[in-house]
């Protein structure tokens, strides 16, 4: 009976070990994974990242040899540290720093213990490595930036963050990745593929010879070179002419949407960002509180439009059939409405219709649109949903969609805007009257001014404003080759293109000094108010000088935007560099040095120094238009949407 209990227990015990093994290996257990496997040596080779050229072929990012120390704790063998550290050009409490560093994340695993040796350093260790066991050189290459310009559209390359590791199987702790600019948005084009190489090692833990004979081991595939729509010359001409300026330039082909150029300023030697000097840099760059050269101006800077939005005001008031081109507007120098303070004008005064009231751009001329609009229907709230909905079918007020990881959306308010602003206030259009001239609640982008221009150019259709062209050449994605319509139809876009081109052409034009020759331009002058808190008091600053234009008049080869904060009058900046870029991009060459000598003579750092010097500010014709309400609303918005992901 012992003996039949014995060997029950001995069957059962069996059973239940077999049991086990099955659920365990068969029910829920997954096919080996040769990079799970903890008695393999997983050694990774780098790929080639791609190569970035601008739209006429010239390299703008290639690569260079970098070289990483590399560390596996648990092989580490006692060294002198004194002589490693040396070599290494680190401090021996950093040795420390890093080795905790690197045994925190595993002991087993390789890390980077100092990535980015130059090749004279590694010249000088890799003769000694053979001293410093579970030490050993890893060959990666870095960016080499062939160009000194388009910093914040090239963008740059830095090690994974934790959250960028776990989110992508790609990469281990120190793995390079695209950070801003086209190195982010193209990450997974430019990047190419590992290689890999499999180590057996012993129970010792010791490498004893290719694991499978190096059947299981592959090569790393290259990154895919990548074609810009950026002109390279273009982008250099717009960052020299905003030296000692802060603010942005976008120029748009609109046949395509494709970026012509990106200028922010200040910007940076993209240069910088290579090598171990790169976190120093971005940290100086990053504590640049008076000029934010990381900020990209023309997709983060959201500010009023100012003048140039007169254009849509006419859009939407012809579309809803309120008014036609010959329409005109008595202007007395002041626009008066329902006992308020009045709207102040500096066209002149005169009879306007669409043609000149765009060209001397007057302010009464514009505000009788906008209500003439609002007042069509018996709803204001109604009647600003339809006026909205025009607006925003220029891509205003909305995400763009472009190919580049940052941006605002701006703002373009409609009724439920105004309804939850005025719970208990039967407001009208003359309780938002200020829109009517890009002021107000009204919020936008330079690249959304630009894409604005772009469908004006096109009389009614625009592209997804894109920086990429190719991908070794093959087409880009569809999304950036649909045609999006406004809701203008085609024939209302006539007089005011004759408008926007009285604005160079006709005498008493705000842009008529800033003629190129045999370029027909149409533009457009912008001054936006420009506010700030100074020691918790609202405080108006010098005004920002904005631009809009295309050129040619018939089938437009560019449009463009350019803001230059504190730059005074829109002409008197901003309207002089959107001229000088548009004859650089058509012609290749400058006839107009006049303007080119008098933008490169001034400097603007003196307005940008005196939030904290004391020194007064200019105050715009138009001062008072906006309340401190009004301001505080615009800020709550812009709060909301700072540092905003497109993704």
């Amino acid at each position: 009976m012992r003996k039949l209990l014995l060997f029950s227990i001995i069957v059962l015990v069996g059973i239940t070990f077999i049991a086990r093994l099955f659920y365990l290996q068969v029910y829920t257990g997954k096919a080996y994974n040769i990079y799970e496997d903890n008695a393999i040596r997983k050694v990774f080779y780098y790929p080639k990242r791609g190569y970035v050229y601008d739209r006429n072929g010239e390299l703008l990012v290639a690569n260079q040899p970098s070289y990483d120390v590399m560390i596996i704790p648990r092989e580490v063998e006692p060294l002198d540290t004194l002589e490693f550290c040396s070599l290494l050009k680190i401090s021996k409490d950093d040795f420390k720093k890093k080795f905790s560093r690197a045994n925190n994340y595993s002991p087993r695993l390789p890390s980077p213990f100092v990535p980015q040796l130059s090749k004279k350093d590694y010249a000088v260790l890799q003769e000694k490595m053979w001293k410093y066991k579970g030490f050993y050189i890893q060959k990666r290459s870095l960016r080499d930036y062939q160009t000194t310009i388009g910093a914040n559209v090239l963008g740059f390359i830095a090690e994974a963050n934790q959250g960028e590791i776990e989110a992508d199987g790609f990469y281990q702790m120190g793995d390079l990745i695209g950070k801003q600019g086209i190195e982010k948005s193209y990450e997974n084009e430019l990047r190419g593929v590992k290689g890999v190489k499999f180590i057996q090692k012993n129970r010792f833990n010791r490498d004893i010879g290719p694991f499978d004979d190096g059947k299981q081991d592959t090569i790393p595939t290259p990154g895919k070179d990548i074609i810009v729509s950026i002109d390279a010359k273009l982008q250099a001409y717009g960052e020299m002419l905003m030296q000692n300026k802060v603010g942005g330039i976008v120029a748009i082909e609109p046949s395509s949407g494709e970026i012509l150029s990106l200028v922010s300023a200040p910007s940076y030697n993209p240069n910088l960002m290579v090598g171990r000097e790169r976190s120093d840099n971005y940290i100086k760059l990053r504590n640049d509180s008076i000029h934010l050269p990381l900020i990209d101006k023309g997709l983060l800077r959201m500010h009023e439009p100012g003048s140039p939005f007169k254009a849509l005001v006419a859009l939407a008031a012809l579309q809803e059939g309120v008014v036609d081109e010959n329409f005109s507007v008595r202007c007395s120098g002041a626009y008066n409405y329902g006992g308020r303070r009045p709207m102040g004008c500096h066209c002149g005064t005169g009879t306007r219709n669409i043609f000149d009231g765009i060209s001397e751009s007057c302010n009464s001329y514009f505000a009788t649109l906008y209500r003439r609009t609002i007042d069509k229907y018996d709803d204001a709230s109604h009647a600003m949903d339809v006026w909205s909905s025009h607006i925003k079918s220029f891509g205003l007020g909305d995400y763009l969609g472009y190919d580049l990881s940052i941006g605002k959306k701006g703002n373009i308010p409609d009724g439920t805007y105004y309804d939850k602003m005025y719970p208990d206030f039967r407001w009208r259009a003359t309780t938002n009257i200020s829109n009517s001239i890009g002021q107000g609640e009204v919020l936008v982008t330079p690249i959304q001014l630009a894409n604005m221009m772009a469908a004006i150019a096109n009389r009614g259709h625009y592209y997804t404003p894109h920086i990429i062209k190719s991908i070794e050449g093959q087409p880009i994605d569809s999304t950036y080759t649909k045609e999006h319509h406004t809701s203008i139809d085609k024939q209302h876009f006539e007089p005011v293109i004759q408008g926007l081109f009285d604005v160079y052409n006709k005498p008493g034009g705000t842009a008529y000094f800033l003629q190129v020759p045999d370029i027909e331009i149409c533009g457009k002058t912008g001054t936006a108010e420009n506010f700030t808190v100074i020691d918790g008091v609202k405080t108006q600053l010098t005004d920002h000088s904005i631009f809009v234009a295309f050129a040619p008049k018939e089938n437009p080869k560019i449009a463009i935007a350019v803001l230059v904060e504190n730059g005074y009058f829109g002409a008197r900046f901003a309207g002089r560099i959107a001229s000088l870029m548009i004859e650089k991009y058509i012609k290749g060459d400058i006839t107009r040095t006049d303007l080119e000598k008098w933008v490169m003579d001034y400097t603007l750092e003196h307005e940008y120094e005196k939030p904290t010097s004391g020194k007064p500010f200019r105050i715009n014709a138009n001062s008072g238009l906006m309340t401190v309400e009004q301001y505080e609303r615009l800020k709550k918005i812009e709060n909301e949407q700072t540092q905003t992901d497109l993704q």
